[in-house]
């Protein structure tokens, strides 16, 4: 299960900083958000998939130490990113 190419590239286009940037640290948040967004969806439906829960969990974990390396790289850049995504914090 990953994102559809056009949901990638439109998220991509979305969060990058650079016109050829594809792995800034905005840009791979905003990308395991969504497929946090999609594994939720499918933990939610599929209750008994616990290899994807096991995935889903490593996500977030990610996605934690990204937002974490963030904040202490950039603040601003940290809160705009976290407000744009909808991110509790």
């Amino acid at each position: 299960m990953s994102i559809s190419e056009e949901n990638k590239t439109a998220t991509i286009k979305k969060y990058q900083r650079a016109q050829s940037d594809t792995g800034s640290s905005e840009v791979q948040i905003a990308l395991l958000t969504s497929r946090i967004n999609q594994l939720t969806g499918h933990s939610k439906i599929h209750k008994k998939d616990h290899h994807s829960r096991r995935g889903l969990i490593g996500l977030v974990e990610k996605r934690k130490r990204l937002l974490a390396y963030l904040e202490r790289q950039s603040p601003e850049r940290y809160k705009k990113l976290i407000t744009q995504l909808d991110l509790r914090k």
